[in-house]
């Protein structure tokens, strides 16, 4: 990425909401071959949220930005870009954009949705930071929200377990001091990751139909052990890259920011990186995969706890169905 513009995009709030209801893996044992020992080991996750079954994806990222917004100290009026990634939108169209802009009441927003699985996130913010560079826009919500329980199987223990709901939201706003704020991103896809990772029913191809619900086509499909194999290189390397092409040390980077999609995919990401655990944010042990939410509520938790300070180097690294992965560098402004 780069940024001919005099300014950079830094994040200067952040902000998320989960829902109360916990699913715990105890849950599952009720009526799945499945157990509370094998899923810890296998994915690193104890519990995950559930949004009621009536509320929609909009309303967590509502929770989130009203949040964020109440971090910032700033009213609604003054956003003029809302970029929701999501793959659960409300529903087809309207965009969540749209609803979100009409419900928080920001007349002064436009806003669109950008779907890319689980790098939604990833791939809004560097979306975001160019509108920033362009110089016609102050004040850019980027929330990454997904409510996965409403796509999930729940009679699939290979993917139903690894899923939660959540949202998490950042504000980007221009800096004149170019050390700070987002210094790189690497961004990817890979078509041929289809076959492995995607959700047949819904879109022109397979429209809703009696055969498509009988056929369960409008739920998540994920071939493990190739979208495991794939992630792990892929996340890894994307994340070694930006590390390097910008002669970051591993010693500099205060934390690794990975999707939250599985444990080991994660501890190998870090191990590339030359980085300890201890300096990798984690919240899938409670939170489980929220897919575009996952990246956002790490570092807004992180930050409302005080783990992140002014200075520090962020890498964020993701990867989903497409494929898509990619990273971006964070030096962290506030």
């Amino acid at each position: 990425m780069i940024n001919k513009a005099p300014f950079n995009a830094m994040i200067t709030a952040v902000g998320h909401y989960v829902p109360d209801r916990v699913i715990d893996n105890k849950y599952y044992e009720e009526y799945l071959d499945t157990s509370d020992e094998w899923i810890k080991s296998r994915t690193g996750i104890t519990e995950r949220r559930k949004l009621d079954a009536d509320t929609p994806t909009s309303f967590m990222a509502i929770k989130a930005i009203e949040n964020l917004i109440k971090n910032r100290g700033i009213g609604i009026d003054e956003i003029d870009l809302i970029i929701v990634g999501t793959v659960t939108p409300d529903m087809i169209f309207p965009s969540t954009a749209c609803i979100l802009q009409r419900e928080l009441k920001a007349v002064n927003a436009w806003g669109f949705d950008l779907l890319a699985a689980c790098s939604g996130f990833i791939f809004s913010l560097a979306t975001a930071v160019q509108f920033v560079h362009s110089g016609s826009h102050k004040k850019v919500i980027v929330v990454g929200a997904d409510k996965m329980s409403s796509i999930s199987n729940m009679e699939d223990r290979n993917t139903c377990i690894l899923f939660g709901d959540g949202a998490g939201a950042v504000l980007l706003e221009p800096t004149e001091d170019k050390e700070y704020g987002i210094l790189d991103s690497i961004l990817r896809v890979d078509g041929e990751g289809e076959k492995y990772l995607h959700m047949l029913g819904g879109g022109s191809l397979n429209p809703p139909s009696l055969e498509t619900i009988e056929k369960k086509m409008h739920y998540v499909y994920q071939d493990g052990k190739t979208v495991f194999k794939e992630a792990v290189k892929s996340m890894a390397d994307v994340s070694y890259e930006i590390m390097t092409k910008n002669n970051i040390t591993s010693d500099q980077v205060s934390y690794l920011v990975p999707h939250q999609a599985n444990m080991r995919i994660i501890t190998a990401c870090a191990e590339r990186m030359g980085i300890s655990m201890d300096k990798v944010m984690l919240n899938i042990h409670k939170y489980g995969n929220t897919t575009s939410g996952t990246i956002p509520i790490c570092i807004s938790e992180y930050w409302q706890e005080g783990k992140v300070k002014k200075g520090d180097y962020l890498i964020l690294s993701s990867f989903g169905a497409g494929y898509t992965w990619g990273s971006i560098l964070v030096k962290w402004a506030f």
